[in-house]
C-alpha cells in the first residue's frame, strides 16, 4: 500500500507543511505525521478525506506509487484522462461465486438501480442480489444483467434485460459500442459510447432514440463500465421498421465502415 508515501509526496508537491495540511484535514499535525512515516494506519474517513482534498481516487493513492509519475503523467491523473482512467489494477469488483467457484451473473432490476449507487462496492449488497448462470458466454469474463428503463435505447424496449461484460481498460471500448456505465450524476445509463477518455477525458453518451441529446462525462465521474453482450424482453418487435430505425442502422454501418477503413491504414 502506498496510502503513506503518496501523502506526504502531494503534501510536499502541493507545497504545504505538515501542520497546514492537518489543519485542512482537521487532524492533529502528530497523526498526520505517524500516518506519513506508516507509524499508523489511516481510517477510511481519513483516506476519502485525502482524496477529496487532492482529487485522487483512493484507490489510486492505496494502490499506485505517486513518487514514479513524471510531471506529465501526474497531470494527465488530475485531469482524469491518462491511462490510469483504465481502472487496469486500480478497481476492485465486488463480485459473487456459486458452490462450484464459478462467476455469478448479478441481476440489478429496476427497483434497486438506485441502491447500485451506493451498495456496487459493498459485498453485502452485492451478495443480496438474485443470480443465475447463461451457460453460453464466457467463464473467464465477468458478467452482470441490468434492467434498463425509459425509451432513450428503442428498440429496445423499456424493461428490457441487458448483460454487461465488465471491463476494467476503459480505453479499450471503441466508439460505437453500448455499454452500461455507472455515472457519478446519472447513475446507471445505457448508451453509446464514443470514447475521448485519451484526448479530452471524457466519454459522449449517446441515446439509440435519437430523440434524447448526447452528453459528457468525465472519466473521474464513472465508477463502472460493462460492455454490451447481449438483452433479453418478453416484447415482441414490431413488424414494421420505422424510417428513424433505418436511419440509425444506416448510420451505424457507415460508422462500421469507418472502423474498417481506419483499421486497414
Amino acid at each position: 500500500m502506498h496510502f503513506h508515501s503518496n501523502l506526504k509526496f502531494l503534501r510536499k508537491r502541493k507545497g504545504l507543511t505538515q501542520e497546514e495540511l492537518s489543519d485542512a484535514l482537521k487532524i492533529k499535525r502528530p497523526t498526520l505525521n505517524n500516518y506519513e512515516n506508516k507509524v499508523s494506519q489511516p481510517t477510511l474517513s481519513i483516506q476519502l478525506a485525502v482524496s477529496d482534498y487532492f482529487g485522487i481516487s483512493v484507490d489510486v493513492l492505496l494502490k499506485v506509487d505517486l513518487n514514479t509519475f513524471t510531471e506529465f503523467q501526474f497531470e494527465e491523473l488530475e485531469k482524469g484522462s491518462d491511462i490510469y482512467t483504465k481502472g487496469t489494477n486500480l478497481r476492485i469488483l465486488t463480485s459473487t461465486v456459486g458452490s462450484d467457484n464459478e462467476e455469478n451473473i448479478e441481476l440489478v432490476t429496476a427497483k434497486v438501480k438506485a441502491g447500485y449507487m451506493s451498495g456496487y462496492a459493498d459485498p453485502e449488497y452485492v451478495s443480496s442480489l438474485p443470480v443465475y448462470r447463461l451457460p453460453f458466454l464466457r467463464n473467464d469474463r465477468k458478467y452482470r444483467t441490468f434492467q434498463i428503463s425509459g425509451d432513450s435505447m428503442l428498440p429496445i424496449p423499456d424493461g428490457a434485460w441487458v448483460t454487461g461484460e465488465f471491463i476494467q481498460d476503459w480505453t479499450s471500448i471503441k466508439t460505437g459500442e453500448a455499454c452500461i456505465v455507472l455515472t457519478r450524476e446519472d447513475g446507471l445509463v445505457f448508451k453509446i459510447v464514443e470514447n475521448q477518455l485519451i484526448e479530452t477525458g471524457h466519454f459522449v453518451l449517446s441515446s439509440l432514440n435519437q430523440l434524447y441529446h448526447p452528453f459528457e462525462v468525465k472519466g473521474q465521474d464513472i465508477f463502472e463500465v460493462w460492455k454490451f453482450v447481449h438483452y433479453t424482453t418478453d416484447h415482441l418487435p414490431e413488424g414494421n421498421v420505422s424510417i428513424e430505425q433505418l436511419m440509425m442502422s444506416v448510420q451505424k454501418l457507415i460508422k462500421d465502415v469507418e472502423e474498417i477503413k481506419k483499421s486497414l491504414k
